[in-house]
Order: C-alpha cells, then sequence, then structure tokens
C-alpha cells in the first residue's frame, strides 16, 4: 500500500514511467499541447521575450530557460522566431533546457544539432536547484499538472487521503497532515487534488535567480471545483481515475495521468515569495504576447495557401469553446 502521490510519481517518472521515455505529442501520441499544435504558440512567447529585453526589463544577456522540454521543439520554435524577428539577439542571448533525464537530454540536443547546427550552444540543467543566474526567462508549458499530488477528502476536520494497493485499487485513510488540512480550509477542497512542491519549487527559483520573468501555460481554473479532476489520457481518450470498470494495471506507466492545476495556490505561492503575478486565459497571453501581429506578418510574407494552413492551426490555439479558455498562463515577475 503507497501513497496517491508516490503512486503518481511512479507512473510518470519511475523505472519504465511514462515520461522517462520519449513519447509522440500530437495524432500519434496520447494527447496534443499548445507546442504540437501551432510553431507560433512559441513565436508568441519569442515576442514577448522580445519585448521585455526592449523595455529593459531582462538584459540582452539574458538565459531562456525550458522546464520540462519533451523532445525540444517550443525552445526550438522560440528561437527560430527571435531569428526572424531581432537576429542580432541571437548573439547575446544563451538558451538552457531543465531535464531529469539523460538520454532525452541527449535527444534534445541531437535536434538542435539537426536545427542549428553548432549556432546555438544549448546548457542543460539536470533539476531547477542548478539554475543560478543574474537574469533569466523561464518557459514551461504544461509541468505543474505533472507535479504528484495526493487525492484528498475532508469533512469537517477530518482529512483523508488516498492510498493505492498492489491491484492498483484506490482507497482512502484519515490523515493528521496539518498543510493538507489548511490547503483544504484555504481552498475550499472537500474532494480533489493537494499538488506537492509548487511552494518548494517556487521557494528554489526564488532563491537561485535574481530576476526573472516565468511564464507557464497549464490548465485548471482559479477556483478549485471540488470534484476529483486525476484522469489518465491514453490514444486521445480520457479516462476519469475514479471511472467504474478502469483499469488502471493496464494502464498504469503506459499512458499519461494529469490533473487541473489549482491557480489560486499556484498564484499564491509567488505572491507570498513577494514576487508580482499576472494571471490569463491562453487566448488572452497569446493576443497581449502578440500571436495576431505575427499571423499578419506571415501573411503579408508567404503565399495564402500557406498563411491559411498556419491561421487554422492558431485558431485552435485560441479557440474560446477549447484549447483558448482551457488553458491558462501564469506569469511572475521577480
Amino acid at each position: 500500500m503507497q501513497e496517491f502521490s508516490k503512486y503518481f510519481d511512479s507512473w510518470l517518472y519511475g523505472e519504465g514511467g511514462y515520461y522517462s521515455n520519449y513519447k509522440n505529442i500530437g495524432k500519434s501520441g496520447d494527447f496534443f499541447t499548445a507546442v504540437s499544435t501551432s510553431s507560433f504558440f512559441g513565436g508568441s512567447i519569442a515576442n514577448k521575450i522580445i519585448k521585455v529585453i526592449e523595455n529593459g526589463e531582462l538584459s540582452k544577456d539574458t538565459t531562456i530557460v525550458e522546464i520540462g522540454a519533451h523532445h525540444g521543439y517550443l525552445l526550438s520554435d522560440i528561437i527560430q522566431f527571435i531569428y526572424t524577428l531581432k537576429p542580432e539577439l541571437l548573439e547575446t542571448l544563451k538558451f538552457a533546457i531543465v531535464e531529469r533525464f539523460g538520454h532525452l537530454q541527449e535527444a534534445q540536443k541531437g535536434y538542435f544539432k539537426e536545427c542549428f547546427g553548432n549556432v546555438i550552444n544549448l546548457i542543460h540543467y539536470d533539476d531547477i536547484s542548478e539554475v543560478k543566474l543574474s537574469s533569466t526567462f523561464i518557459v514551461a508549458n504544461e509541468i505543474f499538472d505533472a507535479f504528484s499530488c495526493e487525492l484528498v477528502y475532508t469533512k469537517d476536520t477530518i482529512v483523508q487521503k488516498a492510498y493505492v494497493d498492489e491491484t492498483h485499487k484506490i482507497s482512502f485513510r484519515d490523515c493528521d497532515d496539518a498543510a493538507m488540512l489548511d490547503f483544504c480550509k484555504k481552498y475550499g477542497v472537500q474532494k480533489g487534488e493537494y499538488p506537492l512542491f509548487y511552494r518548494e519549487f517556487a521557494k528554489i527559483m526564488n532563491e537561485n535567480i535574481s530576476k526573472f520573468h516565468f511564464c507557464t501555460f497549464d490548465y485548471g481554473d482559479i477556483y478549485t471545483r471540488n470534484d476529483y479532476s486525476a484522469r489518465i489520457y491514453s490514444k486521445h481518450k480520457v479516462f476519469p481515475i475514479f471511472e467504474e470498470g478502469l483499469n488502471l494495471t493496464e494502464l498504469y506507466q503506459k499512458s499519461d495521468i494529469t490533473y487541473d492545476v489549482p491557480f489560486s495556490y499556484l498564484m499564491d505561492c509567488y505572491k507570498d515569495l513577494g514576487c508580482e503575478v499576472e494571471f490569463r486565459t491562453q487566448l488572452q497571453a497569446l493576443v497581449d504576447f502578440g500571436i495576431i501581429d505575427l499571423l499578419e506578418i506571415l501573411q503579408k510574407n508567404t503565399t495564402q495557401e500557406h498563411y491559411l494552413k498556419e491561421l487554422n492551426k492558431v485558431k485552435l490555439l485560441l479557440e474560446p469553446t477549447g484549447m483558448g479558455d482551457r488553458f491558462k498562463m501564469v506569469y511572475v515577475k521577480k
């Protein structure tokens, strides 16, 4: 019998875990991301980075760091758009990826070699605690939903958390975790997920980096919905963790497990450290970052056929009833 958080961590990162090996994302994988949908997602972030440097908030020798880069597509898209929009910045900017798995670091180096030859010197860090810099723009797409969590249930002053046995069956037991009870009271959680390591992650970033902008996208809401959002993605099908008849044994480590990010809590982790924090839907954020301006530039410099193809991809990013509102952005400044 083990705590759900350890089971979750083993599912994704243990020996043979889902993220311990390269996985396809997109049509041939288990799910889509904004990065796999359109390169203009990274392009709009690149445009934001350029503006931040131009207005003096970060220096020209800033290090652009991606956390949870998977194959490296997002950081690559950012670099490509910086080259198009402000190529002289590539002479001073540095680029890095935080990646815990050595074989994935090698795959990312290979991809960057393919894309840029020897022009871009990619730095790797094994953990966020190694990133000790004076000026940094940090970007992450869908990382907090992959931080381990506990499943909790509260009634009055009693808190229960989930355990998983050797047959992958979930059950609940009383828990005397004061921090968990405080979290449930503060954010009105009667049943749902209690995320671990958000506060520790924010603290490490704040202590180690003198000045940073941190832009992260994920799915969830600012308020908790008082129900379990934990679910499994397999071949573009979604299975709630407590779906009747669900066979966790068959899905374990072979599919993605995730949950909605409680954004109020995530933002408080940074606000409590004195950081400035902004919250937007993905639609609002990408428009603010100038994605429409980038499409206008494209329209003037390509064929109508190519423009319409890219426009349709961007529409998926911005669709109010889809990714545009479902995904949110938190933007942190120190």
